[in-house]
């Protein structure tokens, strides 16, 4: 049997869960949907971070390799074909 939800527990200081409340509360929404879109906020930035470090990686990587443009790289694909 499949469970569509899972318990969670979690503890935080007492300033955190009153702001936490006040945020439900504000956003009108229960604390289990505030916290699954919290958490899917998070990781898309997670992931969005990593996607501009490998981006950052590749460009010094085609920078040391001499591949400048969007034609170096048209270049470089057509190069074998």
């Amino acid at each position: 049997m499949n469970r569509r939800r899972v318990a969670m527990t979690i503890s935080t200081p007492p300033e955190i869960a009153r702001d936490y409340e006040w945020l439900a509360q504000k956003e009108a929404k229960n604390k289990s949907q505030l916290f699954r879109d919290m958490f899917l906020l998070y990781k898309e930035r997670t992931l969005e971070q990593e996607f501009f470090e490998l981006q950052r990686y590749g460009a010094k990587l085609a920078k040391r390799k001499g591949i400048l443009t969007e034609k170096d790289v048209e270049r470089i694909v057509f190069e074998g074909r």
